[in-house]
């Protein structure tokens, strides 16, 4: 999942960034709300997590400037100091959840996990497709209750496709959504781990397939899943 993280305290800033990456999200940052403004404009994000106090542009104008844009993704707002009333203005501007610094990474991971599982209706932290079963937050996969092994992109990838499933996503959407601006990606990068992926839980002996979808992209569903309408 892609997160944007505006923040321009350097030292927040780098360390949160990298406790995102290390559970395994694709983050792309900005120092100042201008430069927040335009990636949050312009990218694709799961979730936006906006400190409110930002040189040159503030992150409740971004929030505004993002509704106002009819972008959906989830808002997460950051303040050293949240009074009822900044939490009024902020809610009525569309942001779904605040947190007060100084905050605990837990719990700010935890509060993205529940934001993304709202923001494709998910009911809990496992996803489950026929013998397939993937639990988003600790990142691990099964099938029919044993463990495979996935390398990280590959499971960033089937994360995304189950938590889409029933609808086939494109090439495009997985590489907005998986990635951050700082990739370095081959041109078959995304074939190859789903490639990969797919022959691994084929060898579990899982019974969810991802289809390729020729010209549109790819589906996860399981062989006894009823026929998509494509």
């Amino acid at each position: 999942m892609r997160i944007l993280y505006v923040e321009d305290s350097q030292l927040l800033r780098k360390n949160v960034t990298s406790a995102l990456k290390r559970a395994g999200f694709a983050v792309d940052t900005a120092a100042d709300g201008e430069e927040g403004l335009n990636l949050a404009l312009t990218g694709a994000y799961d979730v936006m997590i906006l400190d409110v106090m930002l040189p040159k542009v503030d992150g409740l104008t971004i929030l505004a400037q993002v509704r106002k844009a009819e972008i959906d993704s989830a808002v997460l707002m950051l303040s050293a100091r949240v009074t009822t009333a900044d939490r009024v203005q902020g809610l009525n501007l569309g942001a779904d959840d605040y947190l007060v610094k100084p905050f605990q990474l837990e719990e700010l991971i935890a509060r993205i996990h529940a934001l993304n599982r709202r923001r494709y209706g998910l009911n809990g932290n496992h996803v489950e497709i026929g013998k397939l079963s993937v639990d988003l937050n600790a990142q691990r996969v099964f099938v029919d209750n044993k463990e495979i092994s996935l390398r990280p992109r590959e499971f960033e990838i089937l994360q995304y496709l189950v938590c889409r499933s029933g609808s086939v996503v494109s090439r495009s959407e997985i590489l907005e959504h998986v990635y951050d601006q700082a990739a370095d990606l081959k041109s078959n990068a995304i074939d190859v781990a789903i490639c990969t992926a797919r022959k691994k839980l084929s060898e579990a002996g899982s019974d969810a397939n991802i289809r390729t979808i020729p010209r549109r992209g790819y589906l996860i569903e399981s062989e006894d899943s009823q026929p998509a309408s494509l």
